[in-house]
């Protein structure tokens, strides 16, 4: 399994929507609200790392409103 974290700036205003969408998407196994730089963040997991990348870059970037993400992937032998 391969677990990334995104970080999700969006439009004011936009969050709740964003957040629905975040949460029907199967790889998203949470998101949240932030208080602080970014508005949303994401826990994704996915059984390989293509399939990691294919959903952050053509699922979740590319909904409405988002408008920067930062991806957190965990470091091997670290946990």
């Amino acid at each position: 399994m391969k677990k990334a974290y995104v970080l999700i700036n969006c439009s004011l205003g936009s969050e709740k929507e964003i957040l629905e969408a975040l949460r029907s998407l199967s790889s998203v196994k949470e998101a949240h609200g932030t208080f602080g730089a970014y508005d949303i963040i994401a826990e994704v997991i996915t059984d390989s790392t293509d399939k990691l990348r294919e959903e952050i870059t053509w699922k979740i970037r590319k909904l409405p409103y988002i408008r920067a993400t930062l991806t957190l992937t965990g470091v091997v032998g670290q946990s």
